[in-house]
Parts: structure tokens; sequence; C-alpha cells
């Protein structure tokens, strides 16, 4: 397998679609620092780059790409087994398939294969101390490997039993990782930690308004394939905890949403929705699309939208409704339109109303 330079693309990235995001986890993974962020979203410097691989693993709207490493591809490889093994190229070993770094395996790689009952080794672990990758790569194998034990623990639940992969002896692999990888998506997700502090402080609605930028919806194969991991039989429920390094989130919504839209139009993959009749207007959620970005946590204004701590990862679940109004009618202009409360003038009209004021007075 060769190897080659990450791409990027920008529309994928939420730190393009909410030029507020602080999503950063490309930056924090990659061991050269070699990744630059912006309220654009991010570029590579080639002259520090190592190709490791790791900034594909960490993103969760697949923002960053690679000709010479497809996870995809590496998983139609070794389904043609029933023993396949992964080898990082700065070890040198010898391996079914060679992969830059053995944290760009990704918990739902590793999954799936335990799932098919393909024995899946990784080696080139006991090499981390003397890789330039380092610290990094073993921080994302630890990762990768404790959330698919999650999924592997959600599995014996049912009664199946997983292959669990076999790793080559590093005893630093099984160190737990540094807080500061998870700090701020474990803050957004509630039950784990306390929250931070009041968004409304942080970023203005307007600001946030003018801070979303369209683009269009994005498709994840990563995710695609978590949805096969997570099929039950007879419809039982796959109950895992929230990880970070699991592209998983389930959402709720508290009190206080202002229907602002934003959540909805931050999302990268249509996985929240505005749905509309001539009576309603309702927020939904489709657990299938969503791939734990969490930008949607950080767009919301009121901090009313909530990520569960431990939730049924099923595919084919029909959407939720998170929040639902009835229409209201405009006394002004006829046009109908939702609120919070009961009110005789839309927003649009009460626009025109205050700029009107604001320019001629009483």
């Amino acid at each position: 397998m060769g190897i080659a330079y990450p791409e990027f693309h920008q529309t994928h990235c939420v730190r393009y679609r909410y030029r507020y995001s602080a999503c950063q986890r490309c930056a924090e993974v990659c061991p050269h620092e070699a990744i630059v962020l912006s309220d654009q979203g991010a570029q590579i410097d080639p002259a520090r780059c190592q190709h490791c691989a790791l900034c594909l693993s960490a993103c969760r709207s697949g923002a960053w790409t690679s000709k010479g490493f497809e996870p995809i591809e590496l998983v139609r490889r070794a389904i043609e087994h029933t023993q396949f093994s992964i080898a990082c190229a700065p070890s040198g070993l010898r391996g079914d398939a060679i992969v830059p770094c053995l944290g760009a395996v990704d918990a739902g790689i590793i999954a799936y294969l335990g799932k098919r009952r393909i024995q899946l080794t990784l080696l080139g672990s006991a090499h981390c101390h003397h890789c330039p990758h380092g610290a990094k790569g073993t921080e994302q194998i630890s990762l990768n490997l404790e959330a698919a034990a999650i999924l592997r623990s959600a599995a014996q639940e049912e009664g199946r039993d997983w292959l669990e992969p076999v790793l080559s002896a590093a005893p630093s692999v099984t160190q737990s990782p540094q807080p500061e990888r998870r700090q701020l998506f474990r803050r957004l997700v509630g039950g784990l930690v306390d929250a931070g502090p009041d968004p409304q402080t942080a970023n203005p609605p307007v600001a946030a308004e003018r801070a979303i930028r369209a683009a269009p919806y994005v498709t994840s194969e990563r995710r695609e394939l978590l949805q096969i991991v997570c099929e039950r039989t007879g419809g039982q429920p796959t109950r895992i905890d929230w990880h970070e390094a699991l592209p998983l989130m389930q959402l709720t919504l508290e009190g206080g949403c202002t229907n602002c839209e934003a959540c909805f139009r931050v999302c990268p993959t249509g996985a929240l929705q505005i749905v509309e009749n001539p009576g309603e207007w309702a927020l939904t959620f489709q657990i299938d699309r969503c791939v734990g970005c969490a930008v949607c946590l950080e767009v919301c204004q009121p901090g009313v939208l909530r990520a569960v701590a431990n939730f049924d990862a099923r595919p084919e679940q029909p959407a939720r409704i998170l929040h639902a109004l009835a229409k209201q009618r405009c006394a002004r202009c006829d046009r109908f339109f939702v609120s919070p409360s009961p009110t005789e003038i839309c927003p649009v009209c009460r626009d025109d109303e205050e700029a009107f004021l604001a320019i001629f007075g009483r």
C-alpha cells in the first residue's frame, strides 16, 4: 500500500461550515504539527507532514482523505481471509496490509472484522517508542481499541462472541490517553463532565448566524460500516457509551430552543432536518446519518442541544422529533411562521418595524 499526502476537502470540514467551531481533532492528533487551522478549515504543510494518516482516523466528517490509504479498500481485502495482519510502515514489518500508522486503523474497521470473526493482528506497536509518529500514534491506537471494545461489549450482551484483535506487545499502548485529547467534546456531551462557559456569552447569536456557511451534505463510509457493526437480530437495541473515537452520537433537546435552525443548517450530513407541513414545524434527528462531529452542540446559542452519554446505536431507527411547534399566521403579512410563544407578528415584520423606528423614530 502506497503512502501519499492527505487531501483536504474544505466543504466537509466543520470549521468551514461554522466559522467559530473549536474542532481541532486533526491538528491535535498530528505528531508533526503539519496541520494549520483557520476559520476556513485546515491545510497541510508538506514540509512537515510525514504521511502518518492519523488525521483521517481523527476526522469525523471525512474532510481528510488519502489516495495512499483508503480504509474501505483495507476492509475489502481483509474480508477475503479468515486471518488478516496489518503492519505499520515505520516498523518495517511485513503484513497482509501495510498502513502509515496503526492509529489510522479506526475502531469501526477493528470491530467490523471482529464481528465477521476474522482474526486481526496489528503488527508494529512495539516500535512506537522509536517511531516519528510517537505518542500521538500510540494514543490513537489506544482510543481506537478502547472504542472497538465498547462495540464488542455491546454485542456480548446479546450473546454474540466477536474476535478480539491481537496487538504486538507494547506496554505504552495500553496506557490511558491524555485528558486534553477529548476535553472540548467531552464537555459538550451531557453527563460526562461539567458544562462549559455559557455559549451566549462566548458567541453572540447574530455572530453565530453569520458564521454558518452552506455546503452540500457529505456521506461517510466509516459511518456506513458502523451501521453494519451495530446491527442486531430481532430489533434488539445496541446500547453503547459515547466515545470520542466513534462517529456515533444521539441527541436530545432541553427546553429553551429558539427555533433559529442553526443546528440544522450547520450539520454536515443532514442528520438534523427541518420537516414542515401546512400546520407544523419540526426539528428531527436521524441517528444513522450522524457522525458525532458535535458542531451542532457548538452552534446552539441557548445551549439546550445535548448529546446523550449512553444510547441505542442500532441502525434504521426512525427519525426522532426533537422539537415541534404549531405554525402561526402573521396578522400583518399573512405569512406562516413559528415562534416559541404565541405572537401576532412574524419575525420579518417585527424586524421591519424595528428598522423603521430606528430610522424615523416614533
